[in-house]
């Protein structure tokens, strides 16, 4: 019991009151294309925020996500290995939302400037 009050500091503990996402350590490795042994690490070394359930680590979502931003090289697995590898492949109908730019070409960029001119 004590271990789990060493392992749980002052910000998971606040996590338990509110609504947080939380994922597994596969989960987590599986999201953004890394081991879960990386993972770990991650835990061991207190870089991520996380709950021990039923002897199983509950990792906070939100600082797994500033955890992957912090090094070029998780951004990259992110992108090429975990779920960051789909997005061009997602359909989001709302333009708010949407991933997709306007495609910008030669010729709408010379028609642009046509209707701007100063006459």
């Amino acid at each position: 019991m004590e271990d789990l009050n060493n392992q749980l500091n002052s910000d998971s503990v606040a996590d338990v009151s509110e609504n947080v996402v939380r994922v597994s350590v596969e989960e987590a490795a599986r999201l953004f294309g890394t081991n879960s042994k990386t993972i770990r690490r991650a835990i061991e070394a207190q870089e991520l925020r996380y709950i021990v359930v039923n002897g199983r680590y509950k990792i906070n979502f939100s600082s797994l996500i500033k955890w992957s931003q912090d090094s070029t090289l998780r951004q990259k697995k992110l992108s090429t290995d975990g779920i960051g590898q789909y997005v061009g492949q997602w359909k989001v109908k709302g333009k708010l939302y949407s991933l997709a730019t306007p495609t910008i070409t030669k010729t709408s960029l010379k028609d642009d400037q046509n209707n701007h001119q100063i006459k």
